[in-house]
């Protein structure tokens, strides 16, 4: 299903449709997308529910749900982004056979992907296409560096998803330090909310040992991934692979809700979003999606 972003309504000031002195007054309501994914006491994908069984809310403020679909086929753009530090090194030609499998999976004719690199600098490796062999080409020709600009790499990432159609989703792998200072947390944080960007985090670093760790560094990621609606895995080098497989499978089971907020006057631009289930009987579903998002003005 195409979705068309705004629809306009127009409303009469004064006099009849015949007497009508004035142009009328348009006012633009934003389709608001909200993916949605649901999982069981396990962790396993909940299929087969229907609109009936979600109620959803903004700023507290039941909402209308207009579109409702089950694995949705809308577009995926997507950012992989991998962290090519000294940290994350010794993990490098790892990430990259997973990375092979994980596009060559995953992305469809409709689909697009943007890769870069992060470390000392941000560098976009190859701009969005759907060309296997260009991707291929691209994640066997990282470069590395010797620190690290995370945080730079998910506000430019997410940037650049704001311009893309369909769903946006930014793949971030690394060990969650940040060593270059510009951007800070909140920005990129922001950005990716204004942008409407699904972080998901792979988060590669030994858990077992926490010498060295920067736990700073993997709650921020963690915390992206909550905030936008993604997730996020922690994966040692023998494990990327399979996280990059739950990503996959995360994005195949998504459903869209989305609605028209009524326009209202508030304090803030940002807008909270709240999506509830009607579950059965002892049963512990888990229901995730983006927080909120921020409004356009007017709306």
């Amino acid at each position: 299903m195409k979705l068309l972003p705004a629809i306009a309504f127009a409303f009469i000031t004064s006099g009849s449709l015949h007497a009508q002195t004035s142009p009328p007054i348009k006012v633009d309501v934003k389709l608001v997308n909200v993916f949605v994914n649901v999982t069981d006491a396990n962790g396993s994908p909940v299929g087969g529910l229907t609109k009936e069984d979600f109620t959803l809310a903004e700023d507290g403020h039941p909402q209308k749900i207009a579109v409702f679909e089950r694995q949705s086929e809308m577009p995926l753009s997507i950012v992989l982004a991998i962290d090519t530090s000294g940290s994350v090194n010794k993990d490098l030609a790892i990430e990259k056979r997973a990375a092979h499998t994980f596009v060559h999976s995953l992305l469809r004719p409709v689909d697009r992907l943007d890769l870069i690199d992060f470390s000392s600098d941000v560098r976009e490796v190859v701009p969005f296409t759907n060309k296997l062999s260009r991707i291929d080409y691209g994640i066997d020709n990282l470069m590395i560096g010797p620190a690290t600009a995370l945080y730079s790499a998910v506000y430019l990432s997410a940037q650049s998803l704001a311009s893309q159609p369909g769903r946006k989703v930014l793949i971030l792998i690394s060990d969650g330090g940040n060593t270059v200072t510009g951007t800070d947390y909140a920005d990129a944080l922001e950005q990716a909310v204004r942008s409407e960007t699904m972080v998901y985090s792979i988060i590669d670093v030994p858990i077992a040992a926490d010498a060295g760790r920067d736990t700073g560094g993997e709650h921020a990621m963690i915390t992206l991934s909550e905030e936008t609606g993604g997730k996020y895995y922690y994966a040692d080098a023998e494990h990327l692979a399979a996280a990059f497989q739950k990503v996959s499978d995360d994005l195949r089971t998504q459903y869209l809700l989305a609605y028209y907020p009524v326009h209202r006057i508030a304090d803030t631009d940002f807008r909270r979003i709240s999506v509830t289930l009607k579950q059965p009987p002892n049963a512990h579903y888990n229901v995730r999606h983006r927080t909120g998002y921020y409004a356009s003005p007017g709306q």
